[in-house]
């Protein structure tokens, strides 16, 4: 498990389905969420990110959370289960956007992403896409991967957007050759928005 895991650049052997099991039996416990973040352990931290209370958190706390965790899994699950569900997301995705460390920007885009679909009011998606289109192709790793996932979103729920961002993923065509296994929806954004597109027309 652990070999599996670090492939993806984990490094734990934890059963994640296992490690649920555990947080549903333990229930929402923040003081020991705390402890369990504390450890810096890559396991750990993730059942912390599972038991926590994400309103308990304030602003500094989950800023100096993302800026240590380092592990794909625990960003992951730190921005999904706790700042998106945080009285402070939308003031850490101003505050991250454009952050000059790539991985806490990449934060900014994977919310700026669950307001695209969810709160899109107020949002500046024609701005959104100049800085994609800007910035995308030479965007590292997982700012890329966030990015490209924005402009996946706004074609698929943006019908008056969907042309450009499509053009836009067939010029630079970011992600275009990821291996992607069968039943599985490419990441490559033409692709993506026009299966999803079918879908919800089906």
């Amino acid at each position: 498990m652990r070999a599996v895991n670090e492939r993806h650049g984990d490094d734990h052997g934890a059963n994640l389905s296992k490690l649920r099991a555990i947080a549903k039996r333990l229930k929402q416990q923040h003081p020991l969420a705390l402890e369990l973040w504390a450890t810096g352990r890559t396991d750990a931290r993730l059942l912390a990110l599972l038991v926590a209370r994400p309103k308990a958190f304030d602003e500094a706390e989950l800023d100096a959370m993302l800026r240590e965790a380092r592990a794909p899994k625990v960003l992951d699950w730190l921005t999904n289960y706790v700042v998106k569900q945080s009285p402070h997301a939308e003031a850490l995705r101003l505050a991250w956007l454009g952050d000059a460390d790539p991985v806490v920007a990449a934060a900014s885009w994977a919310l700026t992403s669950h307001r695209v679909v969810k709160s899109p009011d107020g949002l500046d998606l024609p701005g959104l896409l100049d800085t994609i289109e800007a910035e995308l192709a030479d965007a590292p790793g997982r700012l890329q991967w966030e990015m490209n996932t924005c402009l996946a979103h706004i074609g698929i729920a943006h019908p008056e957007h969907r042309a450009r961002a499509i053009a836009i993923g067939e010029r630079l065509r970011v992600l275009e050759d990821y291996p992607t296994p069968p039943n599985c929806t490419s990441p490559y954004a033409p692709a993506w928005i026009a299966e999803m597109v079918r879908r919800q027309e089906a």
